[in-house]
């Protein structure tokens, strides 16, 4: 692939643009100063510079984020900063979506993609990728609460009821939920719907990849090869 040809694939703009950084010397290709823009560059296992940061080559890109509150899921957010604000400029050009959305005050993990296929399975019903939430509620927990989240809640506008893939408490005030689904507002109305009310939302997983809380709010890091074969996933 020709170097300019590999930076606009990684978001740095049009293939103009692209052969201005290189023509500029601002780009490095292991660790050497490339200024040829039709240089045929191997990528496999490929990191490079562009105004000495550094970059890895990624066919596509796998994000995981620590949603923090106040943020909508959009690019044309209405009340609250953008999501994608969170994200460097060359992902945003890649065209990243989210897999799936998070209310604007629910926290947690929230992953990214270019790839739609991974999209679709992250989200699909059908493929039934699990999603944990918890739970902080208005009431103290009672045990009819679970009973009727794990049986099924029928919430309004829907045919059927919704039930729980597993729910426990973690306190008096505090439950862990697991659904397949991601209806609007899913855990708030289904909570409601068995009595209670979601005062504060967190999701910790999604799948077998669990939100590491060390990633501070705000925060996102790469979804490596072996976390995308955990969760299910075969890149084509």
């Amino acid at each position: 692939m020709t170097l300019e040809k590999l930076l606009q694939s990684q978001g740095f703009g049009s293939r103009k643009t692209c052969r201005t950084l290189i023509s500029e010397g601002r780009v490095s290709v292991a660790g050497k100063r490339c200024t040829d823009p039709q240089a045929n560059i191997d990528t496999d296992n490929l990191f490079f510079e562009v105004d000495k940061q550094r970059w890895r080559y990624r066919e596509r890109v796998y994000i995981a984020m620590h949603k923090p509150p106040g943020f909508e899921c959009s690019h044309q957010p209405q009340h609250h900063p953008s999501v994608f604000s969170l994200l460097p400029e060359q992902l945003i050009q890649r065209g990243v979506q989210c897999a799936g959305r998070l209310d604007q005050d629910t926290t947690g993990l929230l992953f990214f993609s270019d790839d739609g296929a991974f999209i679709h399975a992250m989200i699909s019903p059908k493929k039934m990728v699990s999603k944990i939430y918890e739970a902080r509620v208005r009431h103290a927990l009672q045990p009819e609460l679970f009973e009727a989240l794990c049986a099924g809640v029928l919430l309004h506008g829907e045919k059927s009821p919704v039930a729980a893939l597993s729910c426990t408490p973690l306190d008096s005030h505090r439950l862990s939920l697991s659904i397949a689904e991601g209806k609007y507002h899913q855990v708030k109305r289904m909570v409601a719907a068995a009595g209670n009310r979601v005062e504060k939302l967190h999701r910790s997983a999604i799948g077998s990849l669990v939100l590491d809380e060390s990633l501070p709010q705000g925060n996102w890091r790469w979804i490596e090869a072996d976390e995308l074969s955990l969760l299910g996933y075969v890149p084509a």
